[in-house]
């Protein structure tokens, strides 16, 4: 296990690294990256959605098939698979998070099968998870861990948490002016509003813990979004944040669960490489604009003018909202399972591949987790070593 000199994040009265791996999907954190990072004494985070791709026996069951409640049934068997796993790797160290975006058709059935399948913490962007203290009920132990943007959020969610003795064991506040992604703003023009930088949202939410008689330090708060350096960090928990979370970074580690050309595509992007563009899921998402990428946005305003309902391609129906299948004309048209599926697998023409906007620690070297860590939390870059 690493150590450092920041205090640790306290989550159910466990002491943890205060680093945190984000949640990705389709697939990109599964049990080998989550396991790792927790086998360090971090919070390790697996995405909940479409799992049985990392599983040949559920593929085959499903692959052609276009049951959704049989694919609704082998994902939660993949599910409840990649939390023990990741598990096993901790060997009971650091915590093992599912990440379950609101914005799924199979949200609370992720739920609570992270639940039932020995999750440490649930953690839950996309949208406002008002509901996840009572799908949790049953299992008190588990952290309950939302991803928000801004101060307005956040209080929404504690006035209404508060009203069923729940409190928050921690609060991701993600900027979506550098998250990779799903964003958590209203549209693409209100991306970089100051109203979402991290010493507003600091210092805001600071405040509203005061006005509701929340103690200092009782809901630890996570800061997620473009933080690649150790100056960062200090700087960061120097403003009242007591940990950071980090996606793209450890997307990109050997210990990731995507294909190696994934990671390449991720740590060969250049700043102009990347852009921002509506999701079918109807929010702003960041991504790397490769040759599919390309190709859709150059359509994407034809695509949307003939937007109409339709049966979902892979009769799969993912999400509640599908721009796609619900003929949503000012989201997104494309399905995200199959293009981010093409992503995990390593296909650089057909792929969505999810990037956040800042350079990496690393530049485009590979790493291993352990070194990411050292070097966000102690400062030590193995890479400017070995150059020395």
């Amino acid at each position: 296990m690493l150590d450092t000199a920041f205090p640790k994040l306290k989550l159910k009265n466990k002491l943890l690294l205060p680093i945190v791996q984000g949640g990705m999907g389709v697939g990109v954190s599964a049990h080998s990256l989550a396991g790792n990072v927790a086998k360090l004494g971090a919070l390790g985070t697996i995405s909940s959605v479409d799992l049985r791709r990392h599983h040949p026996d559920l593929m085959e069951q499903t692959e052609k098939s276009r049951d959704k409640k049989l694919i609704d049934a082998v994902n939660l068997i993949a599910l409840d698979r990649e939390i023990k796993a990741a598990k096993e790797i901790a060997a009971g160290n650091g915590m093992i998070a599912v990440n379950v975006m609101r914005a799924v058709a199979e949200y609370a059935a992720y739920v609570k099968q992270s639940c039932e399948s020995g999750a440490d913490a649930i953690v839950v962007g996309a949208g406002l998870p008002m509901d996840l203290p009572e799908l949790t009920a049953d299992y008190p132990n588990v952290a309950l861990i939302p991803i928000l943007s801004d101060v307005r959020g956040i209080a929404l969610i504690l006035k209404k948490w508060m009203r069923r003795n729940r409190l928050p064991d921690a609060i991701v506040i993600e900027n979506p002016q550098y998250a990779a992604g799903h964003l958590g703003a209203a549209g693409i023009d209100s991306v970089n509003d100051p109203h979402f930088a991290f010493s507003v949202v600091l210092e805001g939410t600071l405040k509203l813990f005061q006005e509701l008689g929340i103690e200092p330090g009782r809901i630890p708060l996570i800061v997620a979004g473009g933080i690649h350096s150790p100056q960062q960090v200090a700087e960061l928990f120097g403003m009242g944040a007591s940990a950071v979370q980090l996606g793209t970074a450890f997307a990109v580690s050997e210990e990731g669960d995507a294909h190696i050309n994934f990671k390449h595509v991720l740590t060969g992007a250049q700043p102009e490489d990347i852009v921002t563009f509506m999701s079918c899921a109807g929010l702003p998402a960041r991504a790397v604009k490769t040759q599919w990428l390309s190709n859709y946005l150059d359509k994407e305003a034809k695509l949307q003018s003939k937007a109409g309902p339709k049966d979902c391609t892979v009769g799969f129906d993912c999400l509640h909202q599908c721009g796609l299948r619900d003929g949503i004309a000012k989201a997104g048209q494309f399905c995200i399972d199959t293009q981010l599926g093409f992503a995990l697998k390593g296909d650089v023409e057909r792929g969505l591949f999810f990037r956040g906007s800042e350079p990496l620690p690393f530049g485009n070297a590979i790493r291993p987790v352990r070194e990411l860590i050292d070097y966000l939390l102690n400062g030590i870059n193995p890479t400017l070593l070995a150059a020395s």
